[in-house]
Parts: C-alpha cells; structure tokens; sequence
C-alpha cells in the first residue's frame, strides 16, 4: 500500500481507503450486510496497510431505534483492534432535513443549523468509541451557505475542542464545483467528491484548485455503483429495493454495457480488469490523495488494494480514457 498527503492536514492516508455505506446493511435502501464477514473485511484492510476509514452519520441508521450501525461495527473494529492511533477516522455531518442533495433555496439553518453539527459530533465519537475525529464532513453542500457565520463558528469551536481534528465537505452528486467558496475560507481541508472514468469532469476546476491551495481530495463512487466493475450484462437483474434498479433501468443498462465492452477493448495487458483499470485511473491523478471503494467483502478488500501496489497507467492509455466520458446524473 502507498500512502499520500491528505492536503494541508498533513495526515499520511492510504492510496486505497474503505468506503463504510453498505458495511453494516442500510434499512434506508434495503442493503444487507453479513455483519461478520464485514468486520473481517476491515481487520483484512488494515492488515494490508489501509488507514483510511469513512464513514457517516446516518451510514446504517435506523429510525425505529435510533442505531447508527456502520459506526456501530467500526468501532467494535477499533475495540477489538487497538488500532484506532494508527488509523485515520472520517464522518460526515447529513442535512437535519434528511434531503440530498442540499437544495439551492433551502438556507443552511434549516440543513446544518448550530446544535445539529454539535449533537452529530457527539454522536459520531459516542457511536466509535473515540475521543476525537480526524476529519468531520459536511454531507452535502450548498455553496451560498459561505454568507453565513454560524458553521464557522461551531466547527472553530469543536477543533479547538479537540472533537475534530479538519473539516471537509462532501459535495452533491456531479456538482464538482460547488464547494469552490467554501474553501476559500481557509476552513475546509478536504473535499469528497463523485469521481471516475465516466465522470471526469472534477479534473477541470477542483483538481487544479486542489492542487493550488493544497486541499485533500477524497475519490468516492470510483466504480460507478458497480458500473465500472464489468460483471453487469444485459440479463442482469438487481434486489427488489435495491436504488441500482432505477440507477441502471434497463435502457441504461444496454448502454452501461456497451461503454463496458468498449473499455475492455483497451485494457490489453497494462491493467488487470475494468475494476483495476478503474482504480488505476484515478490514482493517476497526483491530486487525488485517497479513493473510497466500498468493500464488504474480504476478496474485494484483496482486489482493490492490490491498485495501489500496481504501476501507474501509461500515458498513452490515460489519453485513451478521456474519450470514454458518460456524463450523467442517474441519481436524481
């Protein structure tokens, strides 16, 4: 495993970090999860040098009784583990009106009022068993919410309470963009963001930002919801419940499949599948300081750490990769 630089935090985080959403199951989005074999997938990731763990507030939660289960699970990992000064530990903040993504017209009172960010903090280090966070998220973001003071001043209060380490925001579905004034603040550390080879449009303003004001960039979706992982054809069909049914309905499922077969037809033999490829991709990016592959399963911890061990894309490829754009908003 190789390590980067998480921006002007200084933190040393893993090429490959591990995304928590499905980690402990999703009663929001009828994900099931084996609890077990998820709590083996972290043991598997740490073993293999990964330090990088996000995860969010409501990852898990269950209205009827109030548990938040990926944190839950994360933090018997530390328990059990004694690992946790070893490890970097991410969260995120969601909208006290539970709407993603954060609406334009909507102001930040009604989204992240003062006490909300306060109790989610608590939460947050209740739930993992630890005494801070190193880097809190806001789960999604309007960029008109800068006018206002009050988050600036309840994050300054929480740093210099020793609950937060940074602060960081993790943008709205393909809006790359819309965080640009909120880091010019000087407040915000890190941005998460929908990034991947169908997506490539954060390389345009936010990496070179990025790059500018040393800001840690944190890849997500990097498969594209499994998109990008070649296993989906034409015949294939997902879980009553599960979002990917409307994600990829079946006229976007022939062209999933089509974009898939042309990536195939790149690969040759300097990547070892669309999921290394994938990956690989991103980690060409000198900006990008970690990407969050979700990984319940201890094969696909084995498999998409192995990107990082891995030699860079050749030029060449890169170039290639750029015509292979699908713009797209499935989410909304």
């Amino acid at each position: 495993m190789k390590y980067r630089t998480l921006g002007k935090t200084g933190l040393k985080v893993a090429e490959i970090g591990i995304g928590t959403w499905q980690l402990a199951g999703d009663p929001n989005y009828w994900v099931d999860s084996n609890l077990n074999e998820s709590l083996k997938s972290l043991h598997r990731y740490t073993e293999l040098g990964g330090n990088f763990i996000d995860t969010a507030w409501i990852y898990g939660y269950d209205e009827k009784d109030g548990r938040r289960r990926s944190h839950e699970l994360i933090g018997k990992f530390l328990k059990e583990s004694g690992q946790r000064n070893k490890l970097i530990i991410a969260s995120k903040v969601p909208p006290k009106n539970m709407h993603w993504p954060a609406q334009p017209e909507v102001p930040i009172s009604e989204v992240f009022p003062d006490n909300w960010i306060i109790k989610c903090v608590d939460d947050s280090l209740k739930d993992l068993g630890i005494d801070h966070l190193d880097l809190m998220q806001f789960h999604v973001w309007q960029d008109s919410f800068v006018k206002e003071d009050g988050w600036k001043n309840i994050i300054r209060k929480l740093t210099r309470d020793g609950k937060v380490s940074y602060w960081g925001i993790s943008v709205n579905d393909y809006q790359p963009e819309n965080c640009l004034k909120a880091l010019d603040t000087g407040l915000i550390s890190a941005v998460q963001f929908i990034f991947n080879i169908f997506h490539q449009k954060p390389a345009e303003r936010l990496l070179p930002y990025a790059q500018s004001n040393n800001i840690g960039l944190i890849a997500r979706v990097p498969l594209d919801e499994g998109g990008l992982t070649g296993k989906f054809d034409t015949q294939t069909r997902f879980a009553t419940g599960d979002f990917r049914q409307q994600y990829f309905n079946p006229e976007r499922l022939r062209e999933l499949v089509i974009r898939t077969d042309a990536l195939k037809k790149l690969l040759g033999n300097e990547a070892g599948g669309l999921v290394d490829l994938a990956l690989r991709y991103l980690l060409s990016f000198k900006e990008v300081s970690t990407i969050i592959p979700g990984m319940r399963k201890v094969s696909y911890v084995d498999a998409n750490t192995s990107a990082s061990d891995a030699e860079r894309l050749p030029a060449r490829l890169l170039e290639e990769l750029k015509s292979q754009t699908w713009e797209r908003n499935f989410y909304s």
